[in-house]
């Protein structure tokens, strides 16, 4: 941005005084326009103080849970879940989201998945992308060329093009969770909501446009804690609407549920946004984290190995069958989870044991009742899509209310058994950094061990480790876990990778910080909220 264009968005009048602090190359204007950046103060002015209420109730309930409260559906909503209510329809674009493709917002990732064969693609500001500032604003600007189909791309080293073919994926976009600062932009002095940063920038250079294309703006929101958390979002999206003077119930969202406290309230986030809602995601890996990070002071709820918690558990099973049915008793979609296998070329037996998992996740997930499903790479749409098409007889299921599923409290809470291995700890430890590593690089989605790792599964690594420490876990060789052996277990990997990438490679990383980043969480007395904050200040 230009020093005139940057000094007119410093001088804007109180109480809507915003000040950009990040650098601003010339191009950054095209979407740091002035009135982009006022509709920003007006809905971090507005919503300030609710959302960071919200974040202080988040602690409260953490203490009242480490104190040994336990969630349950909340008796006060009875009326809500037992009521026969629905949610408005999904527009014509998402009635049929039978596979989707998620990924970073950068030029070349949102080119080839809109050309994947996906029904829908979510662009991702959250967890597969790095928020550095210049991510944040570009992939501001690559949305903006793919919303008006002149996004391009050219590979600089085989000069090989990139273009949107004629019939690109339904375009749907996360911003970053209620938690997270965009530390580059300031109101009032302080940072103001990543959320809202994200989601207004989209909004306000793309609303009429989308609309006018006969689609609209769709998102999907990320790490919510229940239902007042919806209500925030639904109440930002009906003063957004308001402002830029577009229908109320043309923002359409979907709502990962990816917290063990909005497991308990899915009728009431649904109930809050029926207005503007169309279904609710299995957000599986961000949920597994959510349930070491919920009870993190109770030693019974200690997970076994990260690689044996898959969806066949009872508590996850439970989770994605409860969603399903409620899902379809309110006439919403219900999504199913990502598939975090990633094709490997250079092994044709192990590329098809992937395969074979990741064709079995789906098959499990359409034949539950799921409507659609997640996949992280393009190779693996039309093997999804296979999978899906078997059963779906039309563009979704939800008629299939699935009244046969009776899930509890205690089914949700049921903790599964299982061995912590050393290779399970090596490999937590391994991840955490490598992820962290690329994170501080930039780079938000990382394929390790022939799986496609993000913050959630890193979240998931150094969670784990932590809880393991927390409360004296056992190796299946009888060693106890402690501080000592996972120092020593860090010190191991690092010079595997080390080892692995090389020396030239290694030093020209950052894998010092992030090691040491990562040993100040795991060790850590007390477990930070989420790996993101405390990395944040490094990018």
């Amino acid at each position: 941005m230009t020093n005139s264009a940057s000094s007119v968005l410093r001088r804007m009048p109180e109480p809507d005084s915003l000040e950009i602090v990040g650098p601003m190359p010339s191009e950054y204007r095209d979407i740091l326009t002035p009135g982009a950046m006022q509709f920003v103060a007006y809905l971090e002015g507005r919503f300030r103080e609710e959302r960071r209420a919200l974040l202080a109730r988040r602690a409260q309930i953490q203490n009242a849970i480490d104190l040994g409260a336990r969630p349950d559906f909340l008796p006060e909503t009875r009326s809500i879940r037992t009521a026969n209510w629905a949610v408005s329809p999904a527009p014509h674009d998402l009635v049929d989201r039978r596979v989707e493709i998620t990924g970073p917002v950068d030029r070349k990732m949102i080119i080839n998945a809109l050309n994947s064969g996906a029904n829908v693609f979510m662009a991702d500001f959250e967890d597969s992308n790095s928020p550095t500032w210049a991510n944040v604003v570009e992939g501001q600007l690559h949305l903006r060329d793919a919303v008006d189909r002149t996004i391009e791309y050219v590979n600089p080293e085989t000069g090989k093009p990139y273009r949107l073919h004629e019939d690109p994926a339904t375009l749907v976009v996360r911003p970053r969770g209620w938690h997270l600062d965009e530390k580059h932009v300031l109101w009032d002095g302080r940072p103001v909501s990543a959320a809202l940063f994200d989601f207004a920038l989209y909004l306000f250079h793309n609303a009429r446009a989308l609309i006018d294309r006969g689609t609209g703006p769709y998102f999907y929101l990320a790490k919510l804690e229940g239902h007042l958390e919806a209500r925030l979002w639904n109440d930002v999206f009906v003063a957004a609407q308001e402002y830029l003077e577009i229908p109320r119930g043309t923002i359409k969202a979907t709502v990962l549920i990816e917290t063990i406290l909005a497991a308990f309230e899915m009728d009431e986030i649904l109930w809050e946004m029926r207005e503007h809602i169309v279904g609710l995601n299995c957000g599986r890996w961000d949920y597994i984290f959510s349930f070491i990070k919920k009870f993190r002071e109770h030693p019974e709820f200690v997970l076994p190995d990260r690689s044996l918690v898959g969806m066949e558990k009872h508590f996850l099973r439970s989770y994605s069958q409860l969603l399903i049915q409620t899902c379809h008793r309110r006439g919403a979609h219900a999504m199913g989870g990502m598939a975090a296998q990633i094709p490997i070329k250079r092994d044709p037996i192990a590329n098809e044991r992937a395969l074979a998992k990741v064709r079995a996740d789906k098959r499990r997930e359409v034949s539950d009742g799921h409507d659609g499903t997640w996949v992280a790479h393009p190779g693996l749409v039309a093997l999804a899509r296979e999978e899906l098409d078997a059963v779906l007889d039309g563009p979704h299921q939800v008629d299939n209310r699935r009244r046969d599923v009776w899930v509890t409290a205690s089914d949700l809470l049921e903790v599964p058994e299982g061995p912590i291995t050393e290779a399970g700890l090596r490999q937590n430890v391994n991840v955490g950094i490598q992820y962290l590593e690329a994170w501080l690089r930039g780079s938000g989605c990382v394929p390790l061990f022939d799986l496609m790792e993000d913050a959630a599964t890193a979240e998931i690594s150094r969670a784990q480790l932590w809880q393991w420490i927390r409360h004296g876990a056992t190796l299946t060789d009888g060693r106890t876990i402690d501080a000592p052996l996972f120092e020593r277990i860090l010190r191991e990997e690092m010079s595997t990778i080390r080892t692995a990438l090389g020396e030239a490679r290694f030093e020209s990383g950052r894998y010092d910080l992030a090691a040491e980043i990562f040993e100040d969480l795991v060790t850590a007395p007390e477990l930070e909220e989420f790996l993101t904050l405390a990395a944040y200040p490094h990018l």
